[in-house]
């Protein structure tokens, strides 16, 4: 049974708390000596938190996580009641895109009018996810209006899934707030994790976040245009980046091809571009870019090999290297168009729990053709006489499709 909220008051409340935003900062907020509860709608998810058990793959999260329990510092539930205990609330909602691409501004506000009945004047309430410009703005409306008198921050997570046990110590960490006591507040809660601070307002910090993940989801079609035109004219991109970024270091950033997805780049571009009236040339060519990178890597398979008569093996479905995260990843929209074009598909992950997906020893014994499609560990030191295509470079065979 799910854990009820009773007793006396906590430091914090994680709304949204059982979640790979959520449960990382709650960890770490209680590793400090603060009292947190994490109130979260997915009963499994609470009672294997509550039961000392993580949800999802989070290096260094699990002895944590126990001592926290032990201690009394930390608990789980799917009672709102949790968010009128504590002295600060942190939303973990973000703002999502629906399936035309545009902002959902409605997210933010329905996780807090789920608990609003249980707020209190005198709280801090701290956005945390991405937001959409002027959710922040759209929060401290919604609780004046519902007659509360509490202190709003936006300070934007900006940990890297499987690194969070270590980014939240020492990355610098945002802080914006409408107001000094509002900004002092928060500035007061993320000390506890990390030294470095940096103060914006609202709006800006809001652009921030929306800038460093669009940044990021820029760089990567870069890599993958410039990867394509490599292919299209016979050369081998990975022989070329390393000697444009080799001891240079204003090249030093020029990823390696790949898969651009997750749930938070293309969902950010998109934020931008409609923050900006969809006059965004940039954001929307890399989408083009990234998004179409499963259908071109496709298009070359087919000029090289009879794909109507061989067996396929996608490695990887995660959407990215060493995660067991399959949210947005481009290696099931592979798998959709090989599922079109190749006599058969198979599919396999050493992480992603998914009842399609097969061992990697079956999927070796009978794919004729291999395609890495998240660069696991695992697979660096693949065994194989199967023709393989590695786009990542992972093998240290060239990236010539």
């Amino acid at each position: 049974m799910t854990e009820a909220v009773h007793g006396d008051g906590v430091d914090v409340c994680v709304i949204g708390g059982c979640g790979r935003v959520g449960l990382p900062l709650g960890i770490a907020l209680a590793s400090r000596g603060l009292s947190v509860v994490l109130y979260d709608i997915d009963a499994g998810a609470v009672d294997r938190v509550n039961a000392g058990t993580l949800p999802f793959a989070e290096d260094g999260a699990a002895a944590p996580l126990a001592e926290a329990l032990a201690a009394g510092r930390l608990r789980a539930t799917t009672d709102p009641a949790g968010a009128g205990l504590a002295d600060t609330l942190v939303v973990v909602v973000g703002t999502p895109v629906d399936e035309h691409l545009n902002p959902d501004l409605g997210a933010v506000p329905r996780a807090i009018e789920r608990c609003a009945g249980h707020l209190r004047d005198g709280q801090l309430v701290v956005l945390r996810s991405t937001v959409y410009p002027g959710v922040t703005a759209l929060t401290e409306k919604l609780l004046a209006g519902q007659g509360l008198a509490v202190d709003v921050a936006f300070c934007p997570e900006r940990i890297a899934e499987g690194r969070a046990m270590t980014e939240l110590f020492t990355l610098p960490q945002i802080v914006a707030a409408r107001t000094p006591r509002a900004l002092d507040r928060a500035e007061a809660l993320f000390r506890r994790l990390t030294d470095t601070v940096v103060r914006l307002r609202p709006e800006e910090a809001e652009l921030a976040k929306l800038f460093t993940n669009t940044w990021r989801y820029i760089k990567f079609a870069t890599a993958n245009q410039f990867w394509m035109m490599a292919n299209d004219f016979g050369l081998d991109f990975a022989r070329i980046r390393h000697a444009v970024a080799f001891d240079y270091p204003r090249a030093a950033d020029l990823p390696m091809p790949g898969f651009a997805a997750g749930p938070c780049l293309l969902k950010d571009t998109m934020q931008l571009a409609a923050f900006n009236r969809n006059n965004f040339v940039l954001g929307h060519s890399a989408m083009l870019i990234n998004e179409g990178l499963p259908l071109y890597l496709v298009s070359r398979l087919e000029d090289r090999f009879d794909l109507a008569r061989m067996s396929v093996g996608i490695l990887g479905m995660a959407f990215k290297g060493g995660s067991d995260d399959p949210r947005d990843s481009l290696a099931y929209k592979l798998r959709k168009i090989l599922t079109l074009k190749a006599r058969e598909t198979l599919c396999t992950d050493p992480y992603v729990a998914d009842d399609r997906l097969l061992p990697l020893d079956d999927v070796l014994k009978r794919a004729d053709l291999l395609v890495i499609a998240a660069p696991h560990p695992d697979y660096a030191d693949l065994d194989t006489d199967r023709p393989l295509v590695d786009m990542w470079g992972l093998t240290g065979q060239g990236v010539l499709v």
